[in-house]
């Protein structure tokens, strides 16, 4: 009896070292995922992109690869750190957990190529709460994919979200469509493919943090970001923009601001994705996206205390927080069971979502 108690003492020590932890990293995720919005802003106050305000699509594009070069460039030096390279390359070899990260790959490059196209057209402060809406398409996707019920709470938490996006997106589109707006149009776009990429991605992440390790997953997943460019982004943007395109990429390389930058945007990125990943094993991808949230906030404190001349719209501020209430009345409700590894055919049968 006495073994029989100690052992769920153990147990139930254990689970809260991992939702505490758990926690920690979607704090660091919040933060460090704010702080990407600082270089990703200051890169267009730099040659070249500094005068390709009529060329903002093809300016997006180079971003969006270096920066998924420079991601994948700290991920390769951190699995390696961590002694992980050869997980990295067995993981890799099966082709059923692997598979998964390649339309994880695919979601986030839309995500991250229509937040950086948002704060070119409309603003930073405008693409980091667009984004905050990611939460609504993690938890549809979770109710089709995983089974996962939406009860009542989660319903007030997707009702309170929507009307944060309508705070922040209305404005703009309907200055937009009756003519009134600055011609962003664009921007509300990449907008909204943030949150529908962000959103898609952390349902995928979802299932293949189930059956592999948080930074060989996250490695694999930016390796299948900069194979997607390599084989279809860059001919596409070169078919649109001919020689053009390398003519940007070669000269924001030659820029060592530039350079600085891309390495702030890797690392910044890099390891909020790490913290990202890292927390969906651990308290769920739910609670780790409700967490994850607070980026919007910070962001737009991160970015008025490196530009209090342009504070933000106070549309972008009641926005945020109103969509980070929705993502915790939505996130935070009460189980009767923490678990969260989930059913994957074939893999975890019978197991329990959390």
């Amino acid at each position: 009896m006495l073994d029989s108690e100690k052992v769920q003492r153990l147990r139930v020590e254990h689970r809260n070292r991992q939702v505490r932890w758990g926690f920690i990293w979607a704090l660091w995720c919040a933060v460090l995922w704010a702080a990407w919005y600082v270089p990703g802003t200051a890169i267009y106050s730099e040659a070249p992109f500094a005068d390709m305000t009529k060329e903002y699509l093809l300016a997006a594009m180079v971003i969006t690869l270096l920066n998924a070069i420079a991601v994948l460039l700290a991920m390769f030096l951190w699995v390696g750190v961590l002694g992980k390279f050869g997980d990295y390359v067995r993981t890799v070899k099966q082709v059923r957990i692997s598979r998964w990260y390649l339309p994880a790959g695919l979601a986030g490059m839309l995500a991250i190529f229509g937040s950086v196209l948002a704060i070119a057209y409309v603003g930073a402060a405008f693409a980091a709460v667009a984004a905050l809406l990611y939460p609504i398409i993690g938890a549809l996707l979770a109710r089709v994919w995983y089974n996962e019920r939406i009860t009542p709470q989660a319903a007030v938490g997707i009702i309170v979200v929507v009307a944060g996006g309508v705070i922040v997106f209305a404005p703009g589109i309907i200055g937009e469509l009756t003519g009134a707006g600055t011609g962003g149009l664009l921007g509300y776009v990449g907008g909204a493919l943030a949150f529908i990429g962000w959103g898609v991605e952390g349902a995928i992440a979802g299932r293949a943090l189930d059956v592999s390790d948080p930074d060989v997953g996250l490695t694999i997943r930016f390796t299948a970001e900069v194979a997607l460019w390599i084989i279809v982004g860059v001919p596409v943007a070169s078919a649109l923009a001919g020689g053009r395109f390398w003519e940007v990429v070669g000269l924001t390389l030659a820029n060592p601001n530039n350079l600085l930058l891309l390495v702030l945007l890797g690392l910044t990125f890099g390891f909020c994705y790490v913290a990202w990943y890292k927390s969906f094993p651990l308290i769920g991808v739910g609670r780790g996206q409700a967490i994850a949230s607070l980026y919007g906030p910070l962001a737009i404190v991160w970015l008025f205390l490196f530009k209090p001349e342009s504070p933000p719209a106070i549309q972008f501020v009641i926005g945020a927080i109103v969509a980070v209430i929705g993502s915790f009345v939505l996130f935070t409700e009460r189980r009767d069971v923490l678990e969260v590894i989930r059913a994957v055919p074939g893999i975890h049968t019978g197991a329990k979502g959390g």
